[in-house]
């Protein structure tokens, strides 16, 4: 890809962090640590040297209060429902932004002129259809695998078709060409997964659309004797993919960068983060969402009942799409889609007593003091599920979506991973609770 001046821009220098004294004391002995201080004043205290001088280790189950790295990619305020990419507001880019302008934002750290972002989604485009031959091996998986499963083993395989983007040690010129070849594939990728899965033939990508056009294009096809996808639900996908594209340090986005600071390739990272994606717990929980919300319907949608036995730690059940683990007030995703979705069902003429179901659960909860008192506020998976549901996908392929999304901030990561001064492999220590030396007894004596 061409280098500054026309698609991408010159590398700037990350501002280092504030740095402030601190004192720990470990069995007896203090030792000088330091206080590392980003641009929005969030504080941290480096442990790099503990170990070392101590002896000891942090301990941190869910990694909590573990911060791995330094990142300049996005800022996330839980107590006070911010989110912003590269100090842009959430609410701005889901309001006027392209995906190709926002994963643009994210890789490299700054909004494109005209001119990049023309040339960026013109050579992005230009890149979309698979490598010859390729399109057969979806033929050979079983057609109940899952579309994560799918997706994930095609990110892999297309790492055979681009030997030269596996380099351990890439060049600057090699981290955009696997940029590239990801973002620009990964739609037809999923779009070719569902139309296999389904049996039927699928729909090679078009140049003349745009990114998100072009994947619905891909999935449905022409539709209603029209040739381009309708424009509301491509700007309702936009806004999705907007909103899933970065997260921080989230399960899925961690593993990408562990797995990468192995040195292996991009396309093993992100396939790894597919993985990570699929839980309930993480991707998979609007679809968790759509499937609770069906059961609750199935079941007479007695709020009372759904509340009590929420609130039963012992009944096994949870109210999906409540709650965060680090939104503490309210998600601002869930207040841009809850807007979409009345404003899709609305133009589409649709009529889902999901969605009324959804509207009344929430205003339930939301009266209720065991939610309140505990934040669970309704985060982006509750309303995410039903617009997609509106625009005609199947339930099984959310996930597949919010992979979409969330492949630039991917992308993002990975990238500003490698160009760190910090990279190095990523290897976490435990505490040990197991046996004490013990002797190995044969099992001629185990009778």
């Amino acid at each position: 890809m061409k280098q500054s001046g026309t698609i991408i821009p010159e590398v700037t220098q990350v501002k280092q962090p504030a740095l402030e004294p601190a004192k720990l004391s470990v069995g007896g002995k203090a030792i000088d640590l330091q206080v590392t201080i980003g641009t929005e004043q969030e504080k941290a205290i480096d442990i790099t040297r503990l170990r070392d001088s101590t002896g000891a280790i942090t301990l941190d189950p869910g990694l909590g209060n573990t911060g791995s790295c330094t990142s300049s990619i996005t800022f996330l305020d839980g107590e006070r429902g911010i989110l912003r990419y590269r100090g842009i507001p959430i609410e701005q880019l889901a309001e006027s932004a392209t995906y190709l302008e926002t994963s643009y934002l994210l890789i490299y750290g700054v909004l494109p002129t005209r001119r990049q972002l023309e040339q960026f989604t013109t050579t992005l485009m230009g890149r979309t259809a698979l490598p010859q031959g390729m399109e057969r091996f979806f033929d050979l998986l079983p057609k109940t695998a899952h579309p994560m499963a799918v997706l994930s083993s095609m990110v892999q395989l297309l790492s055979g078709y681009y030997p030269e983007l596996t380099n351990p040690n890439p060049t600057a010129q090699q981290i955009d060409e696997v940029i590239l070849t990801l973002l620009a594939t990964f739609p037809t990728l999923a779009a070719y997964g569902y139309r296999k899965g389904r049996g039927e033939p699928v729909v090679p990508p078009r140049k003349d659309l745009t990114y998100t056009s072009n994947y619905l294009y891909m999935m449905f096809g022409p539709q209603g004797g029209k040739p381009n996808p309708d424009e509301v639900l491509v700007q309702a996908l936009r806004q999705i993919l907007i909103l899933h594209a970065d997260h921080e340090q989230n399960c899925s986005t961690s593993t990408v960068r562990l797995v990468g600071s192995s040195r292996a390739s991009a396309f093993a990272a992100i396939s790894a983060g597919i993985g990570a994606l699929w839980g309930p717990l993480h991707g998979g929980a609007n679809q968790a969402v759509i499937e609770m919300l069906e059961e609750i319907h199935r079941s007479g949608a007695d709020f009372s009942k759904v509340l009590a036995k929420a609130k039963d730690k012992n009944s096994g059940f949870r109210l999906m799409g409540f709650g965060h683990r680090v939104y503490k007030n309210f998600d601002p995703r869930s207040r841009i889609l809850k807007a979409a979705c009345d404003k899709v069902l609305v133009r589409l003429g649709i009529q889902d007593p999901l969605l009324d179901l959804a509207k009344q659960l929430e205003e339930a909860a939301l009266k209720d003091d065991y939610f309140l008192s505990r934040k669970l506020y309704p985060n982006v998976d509750f309303y995410s599920g039903i617009i997609l549901r509106a625009l005609g996908i199947p339930t099984e392929q959310f996930t597949v979506i919010f992979a979409l999304g969330r492949l630039a901030g991917w992308l993002a990561h990975w990238r500003e991973m490698l160009l760190s001064p910090e990279f190095r492999i990523g290897r976490p220590r435990q505490i040990y609770v197991g046996p004490t030396e013990q002797k190995y007894i044969p099992i001629s004596q185990r009778d």
